[in-house]
Order: structure tokens, then sequence, then C-alpha cells
């Protein structure tokens, strides 16, 4: 189960890391409540260049029970900020191929702006508040840290 707002925090079981391949399939099936029109999914995936080189492959290490703490409250402040129904991310460790998903935020309001503001606003926290960091793997054999 993952982290949506419309249920009681007892019931939910946090899980926003993983080393599973993401399945976006799944979390949009869980990303729907009666009362949101708006349903914004944000799939941020592995690209095959970076700065003009070829990239193989990404690979993700974090401190996983501090990221897991961040990104929910993350999700918290962005429920303090947007009337969502709805708040999902889920973020990938270990080997990441080019095109899979290693971060996917989905949002769910009664309306686009909020359902799109909060999903911008999370996936930035994401990006610079939880100790998670990427390692790009370059075609060349080299690799660097981002």
């Amino acid at each position: 189960m993952w982290w949506i707002f419309y249920r009681r925090p007892a019931e939910a079981k946090l899980k926003h890391i993983t080393e599973e391949p993401i399945d976006i399939e799944k979390l949009m099936r869980e990303a729907h409540h009666p009362e949101a029109g708006a349903v914004v999914i944000f799939s941020g995936e592995a690209r095959n260049t970076h700065a003009g080189r070829k990239v193989a492959r990404l690979e993700y290490e974090a401190q996983q029970e501090l990221a897991e703490k961040s990104i929910e409250e993350i999700l918290w402040n962005a429920q303090s900020r947007w009337p969502l129904k709805i708040a999902i991310a889920v973020h990938r460790l270990g080997k990441v191929e080019i095109s899979q998903p290693a971060v996917v935020v989905i949002t769910a309001a009664a309306h686009r702006l909020e359902a799109y503001e909060a999903n911008f606003f999370i996936m930035d926290e994401i990006k610079s508040k939880p100790p998670i960091w990427k390692k790009e793997f370059f075609e060349d054999g080299e690799s660097s840290w981002g």
C-alpha cells in the first residue's frame, strides 16, 4: 500500500523507497478518489544522454529510513498547501535501466491546477531533500555521481 491521504495513517504503510521496478499501472489504480477531478502523474525516467555523453544506466543509493521520512514529510507539506485527495511518491534504488522510471509522483485533487502545482512541488522537493544519490554509468566505461 502506498501513502494515500484519504486513508487514516494507522492504515497506511509507508513505502516511498523501493528496490523493485516501479509499477506505474499499479500506482495509477490506487490514485483515484471520488472527489478528485484531476489525477496528475510524473514519471522521472532514466535517459540515455547527459551533458552530451551516452548513458548506459543509472544506480541510486539512499539512507533508506531517512529518505522514507523525508518523502513522507514532503507529501504532508504538499497536502497542507493544496487540497489533495491523494499524493503518492515512490523512488527507486539500485540499477535503473534506460527508459525505466526512477521516481514517480501522483497527485489527485478536485481541480487540475492544484494537482499539477502539488505534483511539481513534490518532485522538486524530492530532487533536493531526501538523502538519495544517483550514479550515472556511461557507455565509455566511466561513471560519476550526480
